[in-house]
């Protein structure tokens, strides 16, 4: 079965069919999501899905380019909505520099704040960091994130980093990018990690993996990232995929 530990079905790509999608993944060999909020809304909604599907689980936070959003009242809420039974870490969170808002010194604040909030209640942290690994680096140093773990989601980063993440004791989100033409430099990355740290993720409904780059993304096209993953492991593809559960499970702190 695969796991796939980071998805966005509450998304408004997935409105006409989100019931038998995620009604058809188990039967489908996807046997569990772990849904990642990514505004307050989100949140909300991957509440809703978490608590309607047994399969499905949260993690509940505010993506860097959502940031502004945020006020001690509304984290004051995020910070409850974390404690919920199945919710499994806090995030997405972190840095985008690639757009100009809200700038960075409010998402570096509200970044180090979700740090703390993971560090408080005991759960790990989803990291989205684009064009901007000093300073996430940097944040993550300084708020000693090494005790809280967690995953650095869609990793997109050089193996100089990547290895300063594992030091850290991180996991590290692969999807859809690994199986592009032009994905050589994450490929280069992933014969570097150690199996055991890496998991299996879609960022649906985006990042859709070959042969179906640029249509809309689900866990369904998991196996062809585990194909890849495999040939440059030299893996069968059946111990990707339990390896990869076996990650999740102990990144999210679940029982396999």
């Amino acid at each position: 079965m695969i796991f796939d530990t980071h998805a966005h079905y509450d998304d408004e790509a997935f409105d006409d069919d989100r019931i038998q999608l995620l009604d058809s993944l188990p039967g489908r060999g996807v046997g569990a999501v772990v849904n990642s909020g990514s505004s307050l809304k989100a949140c909300q909604n991957t509440v809703e899905l978490m608590e309607k599907y047994p399969y499905v689980y949260g993690s509940l936070g505010v993506h860097p380019s959502d940031s502004g959003e945020l006020t001690e009242e509304t984290f004051s809420w995020l910070t409850q909505a974390c404690r919920r039974e199945k919710c499994v870490a806090v995030g997405e969170t972190g840095l985008d520099y690639h757009w100009q808002e809200p700038g960075a010194d409010l998402q570096k604040k509200w970044f180090a704040r979700q740090l703390n909030l993971a560090e408080e209640l005991k759960l790990p942290v989803v990291i989205h960091s684009r064009d901007a690994a000093k300073d996430t680096l940097d944040i993550m140093k300084a708020e000693r994130a090494e005790r809280i773990g967690g995953v650095m989601h869609c990793y997109a980063y050089s193996k100089e980093i990547a290895r300063e993440l594992l030091d850290m004791g991180f996991y590290f989100g692969i999807g859809g990018v690994l199986t592009f033409k032009n994905g050589k430099k994450l490929k280069e990355v992933v014969e570097f990690l150690p199996m055991e740290y890496i998991v299996l993720e879609t960022d649906s409904p985006y990042l859709a993996p070959e042969p179906n780059r640029g249509k809309r993304n689900s866990s369904l096209n998991l196996p062809y990232v585990v194909k890849a993953l495999a040939e440059i492991k030299k893996l069968p593809e059946e111990a990707v995929e339990r390896i990869t559960w076996e990650n999740a499970c102990r990144l999210y702190r679940l029982e396999k």
